[in-house]
């Protein structure tokens, strides 16, 4: 097989189920950005810092895969063969940002961004998941979005904040509070 098939030349691209759609469409642009998403927390995956947390970051680039067959899916084709996404792996989620929310200091301020690059990287996955959601909850007020997407995309950018947190924690780095101006 071809990396290239020269049919997306013009614009236009075709979803799974035969529906060909212009690559601007906002269904492209949702599975889109958690495909940038899931590059993301590959790059988190492969920080030193978070080698002992690979095996779940990996399931969560499998579950993004899943997210993305699923919004590549033209709506109503039942019998378009694809993964499926589960209540347990929202709670896969929120049993990771538990265990590591009670190792962490209670949190009183907001956090900025960065303090190392390793946390930096987690903070931009962070907020390419919250653009992501964003997307997909615009595609569900137009057509049909698994409720679970959306709420397996929102777990995710807790389980996000979260890691960055622990990251700073395993790293000795300090967290950056915001401290407004007066």
């Amino acid at each position: 097989m071809k990396i290239y098939t020269k049919t997306g030349d013009q614009g236009i691209t075709s979803l799974l189920g035969g529906v060909r759609v212009p690559k601007s469409d906002l269904r492209i642009d949702a599975y889109g950005s958690i495909d940038e998403l899931n590059s993301y927390i590959g790059l988190l995956r492969d920080q030193e810092v978070n080698h002992k947390r690979a095996i779940v970051l990996k399931e969560i680039q499998d579950r993004l895969f899943t997210i993305g067959a699923d919004l590549a899916t033209v709506p109503g084709k039942e019998n378009v063969k694809k993964p499926d996404l589960f209540a347990k792996d929202v709670e896969l989620l929120e049993a990771e940002i538990d265990a590591m929310d009670e190792e962490l200091p209670v949190l009183t301020a907001f956090i900025l961004p960065g303090g190392h690059p390793s946390v930096s990287f987690c903070h931009l996955a962070r907020t390419v998941c919250r653009r992501a959601e964003r997307v997909v909850v615009e595609l569900a007020s137009e057509e049909h979005v698994s409720e679970l997407v959306i709420r397996y995309l929102n777990r995710l950018s807790d389980y996000l904040f979260v890691l960055g947190r622990k990251m700073c924690q395993e790293l000795h780095v300090e967290e950056l509070t915001w401290k407004p101006k007066r």
